[in-house]
This record gives C-alpha cells, sequence and structure tokens, in this order.
C-alpha cells in the first residue's frame, strides 16, 4: 500500500550464526523475513534494508575501546545481506564513521527523509537485533512521527529476557507488536 515501508534491520551475515556477533537463531527469521518482503512489495511499499557498514577502524570494536567484536565491516562478506532484497530497496547504511556509533537506521542518515519523500505514514520493522538495533529503530520511527509495526515473528534478540523487556518498553511508548 502507498504510505507504508517495510524496514528490514540489519539482515547481515555477521549477526548470523557463524558471524563475528551472531544473533542466536537470527537466521530462524530469514524466510520469514523474506516473506514480509515479497508481501510488502507485492503491496506496493517501499522496501528499506538498514546494514551496519563500519569502517575497519570503529569505534564499537573493542580493540578501538567498543564493546564489539569487529564485525560488518564496509564490503566484506560479513556485512553481506542474507535476506532477499529487490533491485529496488532503499539500502540505507549506518554507524559508517569511525568515531560514532549508531544503533538506528535513522542515526545519522536520511532514513527520515526518504521516507517523508516517498509520502510514508506507516512503518512496518522486522531484523535482529531485537534489544538493540530493532528497538532503537522503532524508537527513532516514533520520534519522527511515524506510525510504527513490529512484525513479532521475524525479529529476533539476543538474549530472551532482554528482548522480552524491549518489547514492553516498545508497547509502552507506542510501538504495535503484531
Amino acid at each position: 500500500m502507498p504510505g507504508e515501508a517495510l524496514i528490514v534491520v540489519d539482515m547481515q551475515r555477521d549477526f548470523m550464526p557463524g558471524g563475528a556477533l551472531p544473533v542466536p537463531e537470527g537466521d530462524k527469521i530469514i524466510p520469514r523475513c523474506n516473506e514480509y518482503i515479497r508481501e510488502f512489495r507485492k503491496r506496493g511499499a517501499l522496501i528499506v534494508a538498514t546494514r551496519d557498514w563500519h569502517p575497519e577502524n570503529h569505534v564499537s570494536f573493542r580493540e578501538h575501546g567498543g564493546i564489539w567484536p569487529k564485525h560488518c565491516v564496509q564490503n566484506t562478506p560479513g556485512a553481506e545481506f542474507v535476506v532477499e532484497l529487490p533491485a529496488d530497496a532503499v539500502i540505507i547504511s549506518k554507524a559508517t564513521e569511525p568515531d560514532k556509533e549508531a544503533y538506528s537506521g535513522f542515526e545519522g542518515t536520511d532514513l527520515a527523509d526518504i521516507l517523508r519523500r516517498n509520502e510514508v505514514r506507516r512503518v512496518y520493522i522486522c531484523g535482529v537485533a531485537t534489544e538493540y538495533c530493532v528497538r532503537a529503530t522503532a524508537l527513532d520511527a516514533l520520534k519522527h512521527g511515524f506510525e510504527v509495526y513490529l512484525l513479532r515473528d521475524a525479529v529476533k534478540g539476543i538474549k530472551p529476557q532482554d528482548e522480552e523487556r524491549a518489547l514492553k518498553e516498545l508497547e509502552n511508548a507506542g510501538v504495535k507488536v503484531l
């Protein structure tokens, strides 16, 4: 439907089992994310995919003072998408500056402007990890005035208790969990 966007958050190789920073069973939601991509495309929705797109010396990496192992480095296999994106999907690269962390797809990007230019009012979100980048993207979408829906069967968190806490926080903030 016009007025809608599907935001696929960080469905990248490094966040899958076997990757540098895996979300446990993150690969289990790949088929569901692909179904949503096909379904929303048929409805005429804008398809957006966010990705971590870190330089080699990113501040989030342990060797540079951060808390995470090196992951999703620009132009490496670990940064590749694991979902089937259409050729016209909008790719949003975040955390691209060495000294700036970014969990949300809106942080340091032009995602809000792209959505507004495409007359999007409602965003649907799927991807990983629920308590980090999915949470931050959903909360920022609300701040930017969008109606936000979380596709519960197509998100995966790292720790079940943290994921549940994040889902409650999102619902309390106004995100509709479907």
